[in-house]
């Protein structure tokens, strides 16, 4: 990762790699059995102060830039897996969108504990019947007295047992002008937490219910019309995603080339197999080009905000590569890494999910190839013209 570091930047992974060496390495593997949130890692990462990292100062962050946020997220899931995600929760997705549209009033009142790593925020935005097709959400709110009325259920959130914060995406009316999003609060009146599932990765979330549930006008984040700016915040948790995607395939992949030094069959070390360098050197070149992929999204981002079609490529580039590696290093340590202690086979589990999460391939796919026809393709179907109904 070091060539495409300036001096800076390489002093900063070195020394966020050493913490997490001295504070996270021991214990990963039991990290990675668990399905909890790691609340002991989110306040050593808030101690640390790698929660925030792309937050400004007033707002209690660390002013820096993605780049920044990128190279942690990767110097500690290169050494714990698990602890990554706490890095993404604190720098990510549903915080990094909060700390972007939110008031001065909703910052100060809600961001403290969640720089602090005593709070955790999560998305709701999958329902039953809208998942990629996120304009077809059916969640409603509807004013009511100094407030609204949410109504609806979401599905597939991570950290959604956990958390006590919810950036949720409703309907304030018809159509994807309609869409915008609120912050409902554990707790709230006719708010139901579901009972825990778990991930194929063993990572747990609940279905969110919301009957009638009240919250007050101060609560809404983006008014109707505000989709386009919270998927522009999407972005940069599309990105935190490929980060730890590729963090964690290359955790697997440093595995896998210690144990091909060290294991020895028919009196030769695994490494001296030509098959398996080929392994080995196809998912060196896959990773390191994802790598650059993603650092590029990062550095061509304006006003912090990466583009969709830089997004797509990157994160694409880093879930194929993530799971290619990971998967791999399954293959290289046999029976060992299909075993239950190792946290290879976590790997595997985990970065497959991310070619789901958060934009699945096929999606990203769709995405770029609007951009080299330069004109965008509906998902929906054509609805036949008046002519055409007569020809036919």
């Amino acid at each position: 990762m070091n060539s495409e570091l300036t001096e800076d930047q390489r002093i900063f992974y070195e020394s966020t790699r050493k913490f997490a060496l001295n504070e996270l390495a021991d214990g990963a593997v039991a990290r990675a059995q668990k399905g909890e949130y790691p609340w002991d890692v989110a306040k050593k990462l808030a101690k640390a102060g790698l929660l925030g990292l792309t937050l400004s100062t007033d707002d209690g962050g660390a002013g820096g830039t993605l780049t920044d946020a990128l190279i942690a997220i990767r110097a500690i899931t290169e050494v714990c897996p698990r602890s990554g995600d706490v890095v993404q929760a604190g720098n990510f997705g549903a915080i990094r969108t909060f700390a972007e549209f939110a008031t001065k009033r909703q910052k100060e009142r809600l961001l403290p504990r969640l720089l602090k790593g005593e709070d955790v925020m999560a998305v709701g935005m999958t329902e039953p019947e809208a998942g990629s097709a996120v304009t077809e959400l059916s969640t409603t709110a509807t004013e009511y007295d100094d407030g609204y009325l949410i109504t609806g259920t979401k599905i597939f959130g991570t950290h959604s047992h956990e958390a006590s914060l919810f950036l949720i995406y409703v309907r304030f009316g018809p159509g994807g002008g309609g869409i915008g999003s609120v912050i409902i609060e554990r707790g709230a009146p006719g708010f139901h937490i579901g009972k825990p599932s778990k991930f194929m990765n063993g990572e747990q979330w609940s279905e969110l219910h919301f009957d009638n549930c009240k919250i007050p006008d101060e609560n809404v984040l983006l008014g109707a019309g505000g989709l386009k700016k919270q998927l522009s915040g999407f972005n940069i948790e599309r990105l935190g995603n490929a980060a730890r995607s590729l963090a964690v395939g290359t955790h697997a992949f440093n595995i896998a080339k210690t144990y091909a030094v060290q294991r020895k069959q028919f009196g030769r070390a695994l490494c001296e197999f030509q098959g398996l360098q080929w392994k080995f050197a196809e998912v060196s070149l896959r990773l390191e080009a994802a790598g650059l992929l993603l650092m590029r999204a990062a550095a061509r981002a304006v006003n912090g905000l990466p583009t969709r079609y830089d997004t797509a490529m990157a994160k694409l580039a880093c879930n194929e590569a993530g799971f290619l590696a990971a998967n791999e290093a399954l293959q290289i340590l046999g029976g060992h890494g299909f075993s239950e202690d190792s946290i290879v086979q976590y790997c595997v589990r985990k970065t497959r999910g991310w070619m789901i999460a958060g934009g699945s391939s096929e999606i990203l796919k769709n995405i770029i190839a609007e951009d080299i026809f330069n004109r965008r393709f509906p998902q929906y179907p054509v609805t036949p013209s008046v002519s055409d109904k007569f020809r036919s």
